[in-house]
């Protein structure tokens, strides 16, 4: 095994692909140590959307929750695993998108495993967007449905594969809301569309989405002012949501009920911490008394991007979503700047093939509603100089 094993990591060595972990020795706030780096550095590269990781409303909350619940519950919900808290957040979920009922999971990973085997038979299809989550994908494995791919965000191809497959008895089309290497949004819209047209469902991946797109942060749903259309929505408690883990299913009674009886990763995996559990349900209780944090992390995208194109930088994406990828198409490139963010105090991450395709290196930038202008427009300014360097921007 070591030999066999051995050869397959030289091999991801000698094609550049090697996964190096830079080791943070802080909490996960805008401004973060770095292992081996001197001073405070600013992460341009988290998840944490509305800077709650670390807030310290969120911090108390989880604090007074181990007092009254406990580290951790030893059991899965069906045995001795659920607590008031556990329905109490699956309330507010449901409350938050509008939806009858939500079943929480470990990760939202589990939440995509867990509902296409559960609810898709011989009988029904699924039609999948080719550039979905890795965890759709794996979920899709699962279930013995029909499996049908459609060509990204293209809707001329998903109404053929609606069309082709009318004798199914459920059909199922599912898509991220937002797909997280490019920044670029689904056409919700146009897919519903075509999902009432043919009397098909609509699933849609809300994990780079939920609480901070839209004017609210409800999501994919609300930026299209279509509140409600889609019939499934997972998401995750582990980004914008606290960023500590966790995941849900929010939908129709009757599935989430299905969900509670018949899910495996529900079923089989641990229930989901108080600690984790307390974290979520305060960052609701936040969002749904106010929406200043995702107007304040649109403010910050709207200046990173417009700053850097005018600075002559390409910026891939939604132009109002908060992933920036700034274009550069060469592997060594993207690392060399990557490297020399760093230098100048700034923690972003250079993403080339198999991640991304050939000749489309990116750093894929990620703002935050805990940037402050100032930070924000620290790092554009060492973006445009290391740019300059080397001949990127004039």
């Amino acid at each position: 095994m070591r030999q066999i094993v051995g050869k397959e990591l030289q091999a991801i060595r000698d094609a550049g692909t090697w996964k190096h972990e830079r080791v943070i020795t802080t909490a996960m706030r805008a401004g973060i140590n770095v292992q081996g780096s001197q001073g405070n550095i600013l992460n341009f590269c988290a998840n944490n959307y509305l800077g709650m990781s670390a807030h310290p409303d969120v911090i108390e909350a989880t604090k007074a929750v181990v007092d009254s619940h406990g580290a951790g519950l030893s059991s899965v919900r069906f045995i001795c695993g659920t607590q008031d808290i556990h329905k109490e957040l699956e309330e507010k979920i449901a409350k938050f998108h509008g939806r009858e009922d939500a079943i929480l999971y470990i990760s939202c990973f589990d939440a995509n495993a867990g509902i296409f085997e559960t609810l898709l038979g011989p009988e029904d299809a699924v039609i999948s967007d080719e550039l979905n989550h890795a965890s759709i994908i794996d979920g899709i494995r699962l279930c013995k449905a029909s499996r049908h791919r459609y060509l990204h965000a293209n809707m001329s191809d998903l109404e053929e594969k609606l069309a082709q497959t009318q004798d199914k008895r459920m059909r199922l089309i599912v898509t991220d809301g937002v797909f997280s290497m490019d920044g670029n949004v689904a056409p919700l819209k146009d897919i519903c569309d075509l999902a009432d047209k043919y009397n098909a469902m609509v699933f849609a991946d809300e994990c780079h989405a939920t609480g901070f797109f839209g004017k609210t942060g409800r999501g994919t749903e609300e930026f299209f002012n279509m509140d409600g259309r889609v019939d499934i929505i997972n998401s995750t408690l582990g980004k914008a949501l606290g960023g500590a883990a966790g995941g849900y299913t929010t939908g129709p009674r009757e599935l989430i009920q299905l969900l509670r009886n018949r899910s495996r990763p529900y079923l089989f995996s641990n229930s989901l911490p108080p600690p984790v559990v307390a974290t979520a349900s305060k960052v609701f209780d936040m969002l749904l008394e106010s929406s200043d944090l995702p107007q304040k992390l649109n403010s910050n995208t709207l200046l990173f991007r417009k700053r850097m194109t005018e600075a002559g930088f390409t910026i891939a994406g939604h132009p109002e979503h908060a992933i920036c990828p700034v274009m550069l198409g060469d592997a060594r490139v993207a690392a060399d700047i990557a490297d020399y963010m760093l230098s100048k105090g700034i923690y972003v991450i250079a993403f080339s093939y198999p991640v991304v395709p050939k000749g489309k290196a990116r750093i894929r930038v990620q703002l935050s509603a805990a940037h402050s202008t100032e930070e924000v427009n620290t790092c554009i300014d060492a973006f445009i100089d290391v740019g300059r360097q080397n001949g990127i921007i004039s």
